[in-house]
């Protein structure tokens, strides 16, 4: 599967609300006050509101979503993760969290982003702990694969895929050969609005096919158990695959 091209890693987001029913930010916003420190939690939306005046777009985790995925790997004991898809460095911010031990290798196409993150990741005092790679990620990925056979760099406990979904299986390949025994793959972006499930929305929108891609690749593969969880939020409609490497 060829790698495709563009300017950022990220498609735009089109999971938007379509009937505007506040509910499911006012749950998220409800969550949020009474499970999120606060003293905890601002340090790394500012990261948001940064990104956001420096012109990137809406599209990071709600933080509710990167706080559970932060959890996931907490539970996973995970010490190395990865990360496809940078964007302001939010997610990866919140990755960092994870443990004092914990170094996040995060990469990202757009050079405009990737300094944005970094800016971010200083400011948040978090910058020692993530390794920002910038370029086209399946050369980075091959790249990282050679460093992971000849040593020089250790195998990735965790790994979170959140870039142009036309090449989520590209990634989840990748993403196999760089990870230890029983760790973690989440990716991101499964559901979109529930047209995930429909092979006409996929002859229409090739984010949707290469998600569907994913899905049933990954449903013939012995190596992994994995499933999918719908969600909603201030994100509206959406969803996580989750595998595991048996």
């Amino acid at each position: 599967m060829a790698q495709t091209t563009r300017s950022s890693t990220h498609d735009a987001y089109d999971a938007r609300p379509r009937d505007n029913d506040p509910r499911p930010a006012a749950v998220d916003d409800y969550f949020k006050a009474h499970l999120h420190a606060a003293s905890y939690n601002d340090s790394l939306e500012v990261i948001r509101n940064n990104s956001l005046v420096a012109g990137l777009p809406d599209i990071a985790c709600s933080p509710s979503q990167a706080k559970l995925l932060m959890l996931q790997a907490r539970m996973c004991n995970a010490k190395r993760i990865l990360e496809v898809g940078t964007l302001g460095g939010y997610s990866a911010a919140w990755f960092a969290t994870t443990s004092p031990e914990t170094k996040v290798t995060t990469i990202e196409l757009d050079s405009h982003f990737a300094e944005v993150a970094r800016q971010n990741l200083e400011k948040a005092g978090l910058i020692d702990r993530v390794e920002i790679l910038q370029g086209l990620a399946v050369d980075v990925l091959r790249g990282i694969e050679e460093q992971v056979q000849r040593g020089d760099r250790e195998k990735f406990d965790f790994v979170f895929i959140d870039a142009n979904k036309q090449d989520n299986l590209v990634y989840f390949k990748a993403a196999m050969g760089i990870t230890r025994e029983r760790a973690v793959i989440v990716v991101d972006n499964v559901v979109r609005n529930g047209k995930v499930s429909s092979a006409e929305e996929a002859e229409k929108d090739d984010r949707i096919k290469g998600t569907r891609e994913l899905v049933e690749a990954i449903g013939k593969l012995d190596a992994v158990d994995a499933t999918a969880i719908q969600t909603v939020g201030e994100k509206n409609y959406d969803g996580f695959l989750v595998a595991m490497r048996k």
